[in-house]
């Protein structure tokens, strides 16, 4: 069964999905938030449309290893998921990301104006890669 990744920001989450080998992770989505439960609801069927078993959420850890609010703020929305999806929740670093997926969208010389478009949904694809090198 397919993983999926959420990326979660403030005013956007992205999201990606992988291969249904689980091999691959590619960008899918970028949500933009409308709050609470209708977040969570959107995950969710996000993670039922696209058939995952599993629903990996980037944990924003500082740089010295420890979690701080954003972090607290991740685990919430993972308690606030469990009980409306039978997949398994899942948590990995995310430290620096968006930076990544920053500096790939800069070297295929994209626009800002589109960069901002789909950064986070670039983001996610790049967590869900790391964990899915990780399962391996």
């Amino acid at each position: 069964m397919r993983k999926i990744a959420v990326d979660l920001g403030d005013v956007r989450i992205g999201l990606a999905s992988s291969d249904i080998m689980g091999i691959i992770a590619s960008g899918s989505e970028t949500y933009y938030r409308k709050g609470g439960e209708a977040d969570v609801d959107y995950i969710a069927e996000f993670a039922k449309k696209m058939e995952a078993d599993t629903i990996v959420i980037g944990l924003p850890v500082n740089m010295d290893g420890t979690e701080g609010e954003r972090a607290e703020m991740s685990r919430q929305f993972a308690r606030e998921l469990e009980p409306k999806t039978s997949c398994k929740i899942e948590f990995i670093d995310e430290r620096l990301t968006s930076k990544s997926a920053e500096r790939i969208l800069i070297s295929a010389d994209m626009r800002r104006e589109k960069r901002k478009q789909v950064i986070d949904k670039v983001a996610a694809a790049i967590i869900l890669q790391s964990y899915l090198d990780r399962i391996k």
